[in-house]
């Protein structure tokens, strides 16, 4: 599969919305909107491959064409993989252990470097360790996310990744974002956060159910999204001296428009 194509239903109110937007391999589309607006029904819909069938109407494609039931129902190996908000692992399993069940799920037999790798990109994620050995029950919600962004981006065959609201996962969303798409697949994002929503090659603006808009990142907004940037590392930056037992009792506002990549002619006017 090499793209998916998005066809509007109605919103709350029952008004036709007017969507018809395809989005290839290696595409990164964020939804914006208010609480409640149906952000997460967006997802809901493209997850199940709707065709009319839910209470907005929606209908999806691949490659231009009305899925099969094949692909609308399979229970492994399905076309559409979704990060929820939350993560809780029941299983009584080491994360090694809980890779190579994965794999051998989908009748696969990952090697020992390629659970490495999955291991690697997790604590390129998270600031909070991940062993092999650990219990999955032990994990924080970080590493939880974390473990399961890297694993559906290495060992999921699945094209299509849906995030709902990465921001409050604990990990570093950029790389999270980086790490999808370089693995080829088309990745739709939930969010309320700037930097992640200029991340984007597009957005869509929801209200009352519906897209109201598709805008496309402009050069102007790429330019402020490396400011942003710079400011969230700087976050980042207080949140591992408070993990330290450090104080923050320094030049606050000087930390965060001093120092290599703050560009202040680079902020928002």
């Amino acid at each position: 599969m090499h793209s998916l194509t998005l066809l509007g239903g109605y919103d709350k109110e029952g008004y036709p919305e007017v969507l018809d937007l395809t989005l290839n391999r290696g595409d990164i589309l964020c939804i914006v909107g208010p609480t409640g607006a149906g952000k997460s029904r967006l997802l809901e819909d493209i997850g199940c491959l709707a065709q009319g069938d839910t209470p907005t109407g929606r209908r999806v494609l691949l490659d231009h064409q009305v899925p099969g039931e094949a692909q609308r129902f399979a229970i492994g190996n399905r076309m559409v993989a979704q990060l929820s908000q939350n993560m809780h692992f029941i299983m009584d399993i080491s994360v090694r252990e809980f890779i190579l069940m994965h794999g051998e799920s989908r009748c696969l037999d990952p090697e020992e470097a390629l659970v490495d790798r999955i291991l690697r990109c997790a604590n390129q994620l998270t600031g909070e360790a991940i062993q092999g050995d650990m219990p999955l029950t032990q994990l924080s919600g970080g590493q939880s996310r974390s473990l399961m962004i890297a694993d559906t981006a290495l060992l999921s065959p699945s094209p299509v990744v849906l995030i709902d609201e990465l921001e409050n996962a604990g990990v570093d969303r950029q790389r999270a974002l980086e790490l999808l798409v370089g693995e080829d697949k088309i990745l739709l994002v939930s969010t309320h956060d700037p930097v992640l929503a200029l991340l984007g090659d597009r957005r869509l603006c929801i209200q009352r159910g519906a897209v109201r808009e598709v805008i496309q990142t402009t050069p102007a907004e790429r330019r402020n999204l490396a400011f942003l940037s710079a400011i969230n590392e700087r976050f980042l930056g207080l949140r591992e001296r408070l993990r330290e037992g450090a104080l923050l009792d320094f030049d606050m506002p000087a930390y965060f428009t001093e120092g290599p990549g703050i560009e202040k002619e680079a902020a928002p006017r």
